[in-house]
């Protein structure tokens, strides 16, 4: 699908500026194929440890640069794209309302400051003094996490429970909010004390908000869908992982006044704990593109591709002698294929870091991790058709291995 100038401006009921925006030449940059990175000296990798930041996590859909390019030519109204974008992404999701914000962890620091302050001027403006607002955000203990950072930044106090009961002693007129990893609850279910919905039933009486990092939920997205569809109050996703929108973008959506109050919390405000959690008109256009695009895919025919390219990778690897492939669970909230490659050190001459090493520094360059038992993790997730053959012909050339 292209995007152009006026597609987009339409889209987001801004047609009427389309005549006042001069006509901008395209013909240097579609034929510019400057190499930056080769520029700098870098080589890039393909990617077998997953949407992981470190490498960059995706990449974008490439019908979103030339959007994203126009964007940045023109000065625009920020609160009016939030807006326009918001209703749209909200519609998508089956939320109140949404908005764009830094990735999912910048997501989540406003949904907290939204939840500390409201609307209030005096309030956004004293954070992190928490003098005279409710201080403590109740998460359980299995769903502490370093990402959690985000929720402990705004200077709240975590109150760590274990057991419903402890739930419902924790919970009290000081308890602004709960924080609660996605993927613990319904079709996703996995350990937990305390599943969404009874942990929304008791927030909503006791009178405060639930918000769900859902960062590991895509896809597909109908995970967020069903979030909504709950009650959840706020919902937090990354923009720039399975969604391949901006690297740098993410996705707050929930309850109307929260966003409102999330918004109120951030850039382009200037006295608000979340200005530096500045986002650009580009990113805005870039990941309401991308929801746009992918809330339409087809997540049946996106877990084939990966599970023929694991396959393939499994059939290639089990081809060296003496080594043991075999497959890791899936994720509890998504089908994530991930090969795992052992054999023994001592008889193969080669640890597990030195081949992850020698990975690293060949050509291509690849990108794995090394699995918490042993042996090499392959996770085969977005990635480039063929991707899977360059990593089987360089496995083999490691351990001088034919076939």
């Amino acid at each position: 699908m292209a995007f152009g100038r006026r597609s987009l401006l339409k889209s987001l009921g801004l047609a009427g500026l389309v005549g006042s925006w001069p006509l901008v030449k395209r013909t240097e940059a579609a034929n510019s194929r400057r190499n930056v990175y080769q520029e700098l000296g870098i080589q890039p990798v393909l990617n077998f440890r997953g949407t992981h930041t470190v490498i960059g996590a995706s990449k974008e859909w490439p019908e979103l640069h030339e959007a994203m390019g126009e964007a940045a030519r023109h000065f625009v109204v920020l609160d009016e794209l939030q807006d326009k974008i918001g209703e749209r992404l909200a519609k998508l999701i089956g939320s109140e309302d949404a908005m764009v914000t830094t990735g999912a962890a910048g997501a989540i620091t406003l949904g907290t400051c939204a939840s500390l302050t409201g609307s209030d001027a005096e309030k956004i403006r004293r954070l992190p003094d928490l003098a005279g607002m409710k201080t403590e955000v109740v998460i359980q203990k299995v769903h502490r996490n370093g990402y959690d950072h985000a929720v402990r930044n705004t200077g709240v106090k975590i109150i760590d429970v274990e057991s419903k009961e402890q739930l419902l002693n924790a919970v009290g007129p000081q308890t602004a909010m709960m924080y609660y990893l996605g993927g613990s609850t319904g079709d996703w279910a996995w350990e937990t004390p305390v599943p969404l919905e009874e942990c929304l039933s008791i927030a909503h009486k006791v009178g405060f908000p639930v918000l769900v990092d859902a960062a590991n939920m895509l896809p597909p997205w109908d995970n967020l869908q069903k979030l909504a569809a709950l009650g959840t109050d706020l919902i937090c996703t990354s923009g720039g992982k399975h969604l391949r929108g901006p690297q740098c973008s993410g996705i707050l959506a929930g309850r109307k006044d929260l966003v409102r109050a999330a918004r109120l919390n951030s850039s382009p405000h200037s006295d608000s704990l979340g200005r530096p959690l500045k986002v650009g008109r580009e990113e805005m256009v870039g990941v309401y593109l991308a929801a746009e695009k992918y809330s339409r895919l087809d997540f049946a025919a996106l877990e084939r591709q990966s599970f023929e390219q694991a396959e393939f990778l499994s059939r290639e690897l089990k081809k060296i002698p003496g080594m043991e492939v075999s497959y890791e669970p899936h994720d509890r909230t998504r089908r994530v294929h991930r090969v795992i490659a052992r054999w023994d050190e001592a008889k193969q001459k080669l640890t597990v870091k030195e081949c992850e090493k020698r990975l690293m520094e060949g050509q291509p360059r690849i990108a794995v991790l090394t699995h918490n038992s042993g042996g090499l993790l392959f996770t085969v997730f977005m990635n480039d058709p063929g991707d899977e053959k360059q990593a089987a012909r360089r496995m083999k050339e490691i351990f001088g291995a034919r076939g």
